[in-house]
């Protein structure tokens, strides 16, 4: 894709970069990109603080107005009503938005673009802006998400994606899932920065303070830690094995302090994209442990590529996309199986093996991915009707 608009129904552009972040930050290199931040997932919680920080948050950036954040991206965040599921206002806020992105669109000189959207809520927004191809990148299972009325998050993406002109998911349970509804659904597995989480195996790199303290071996869990962290698999392998360090590594949205407890469990918060590298230098094995559900079973987990790259061996509890991406990880079920494996990992943990891990990745850079997405986007024509779905 050269030269093209794109708008993108994603989410906040501040919080830590996602697979959302990495494409539209490769499509602005060579064409021009209006990310628009989070129109609601959901109805906010009026008793929750975060809630309420995170409204103040958006109605300053509503009034900042539209940002450039790179050379051709620009960020704005437009007032909606944070009612998703209202009829009335759902109407107000397609006429909202028609109105203010076709006004960002006539200022940034994008007259006629496609639109994206890795929001499912947000398809009937999408399809009201009149853009084409419509495109839906599907990153969860968002029905089965405990944060969402998940009855009507499925009704409004099976809406999306037989609107869409293409929709991409990145597992194949997802791919499978979504098929039902378009034919033109494709496998979009997650890529990496592997330039930036090869770093890891430079000797000249400084080690991050906060895991140069630990003692060894240290076992790095890094991520949004929310309720998908399974907790009590983690604090019964802290109990186990008290001369481990776990080194927990980002945004806490979960209660963590009965796991905090302990004292070879270190919560070190959020560290910047950009000093990731210099922590998981310091650390022995890369942790995915997820509680295995119906949600985390359909998910391609992005650290799992970025702890690979940084060399590190990999253990992650039974999620289908894990093996498919890497043979080399080892699956768990349960703490017995969990300890096993983390012994296993720290026997295959030498430089050697480091830098075989990390060049197993050099060929899954987001750059190809993006390539990939516009070879399917090239094959569809504008004016083209979307084909039916198959029948069930």
């Amino acid at each position: 894709m050269t030269g093209e608009n794109v708008v993108c129904f994603a989410k906040d552009w501040d919080g830590h970069p996602t697979s959302n972040t990495h494409l539209m930050r490769l499509l602005a290199r060579r064409n021009r990109v209006l990310w628009l931040e989070s129109v609601a997932m959901r109805a906010p919680h009026v008793g929750s603080g975060r809630d309420l920080r995170r409204m103040a948050r958006r109605l300053a950036a509503a009034a900042r107005g539209v940002r450039r954040v790179e050379a051709d991206l620009w960020v704005a965040s437009p007032l909606v009503l944070p009612l998703p599921h209202s009829p009335w206002a759902s109407a107000l806020n397609r006429r909202l938005l028609r109105w203010t992105v076709g006004r960002l669109c006539r200022r940034l000189g994008m007259e006629r673009f496609q639109v994206w959207t890795f929001l499912p809520t947000a398809g009937d927004h999408a399809r009201a802006l009149g853009g084409r191809p419509l495109v839906y990148y599907c990153v969860d299972d968002w029905a089965h998400s405990p944060n969402h009325d998940g009855a009507r998050v499925a009704e409004a993406e099976a809406r999306l994606c037989q609107a869409a002109d293409v929709v991409f998911a990145t597992s194949q349970l997802l791919v499978a899932e979504k098929r039902r509804w378009n034919r033109r659904t494709h496998h979009a597995p997650h890529g990496v920065d592997h330039a930036h989480f090869a770093r890891a195996l430079d000797p000249g790199l400084p080690l991050a303070a906060e895991v140069a303290r630990l003692r060894r071996p240290v076992f790095a869990v890094v991520g949004l830690l929310d309720w998908r962290i399974d907790t009590g698999l983690l604090a019964a392998v802290a109990d186990r094995r008290p001369d481990w360090s776990l080194a927990l590594v980002g945004p806490a949205l979960a209660d963590l302090g009965a796991l905090a407890a302990r004292h070879n469990v270190h919560l070190l918060g959020r560290v910047p994209y950009a000093r990731l590298p210099t922590v998981l230098k310091g650390c022995d094995v890369g942790l995915i442990p997820f509680v295995v559900d119906e949600y985390t079973r359909h998910i391609d987990p992005v650290k799992l590529r970025e702890y690979l790259s940084a060399g590190l061996p990999v253990v992650a509890t039974a999620l289908p996309e894990v093996a498919a991406i890497d043979a080399s990880c080892r699956i768990v079920r349960g703490v017995d199986d969990l300890i096993v494996a983390l012994e296993a990992a720290l026997r295959d943990s030498g430089p050697e093996a480091r830098v075989r891990r990390s060049m197993a990745m050099a060929g899954e850079p987001w750059e190809a991915r993006v390539e990939a997405l516009g070879a399917h986007l090239a094959r569809v024509g504008a004016d083209d009707p979307v084909p039916e779905a198959p029948a069930a």
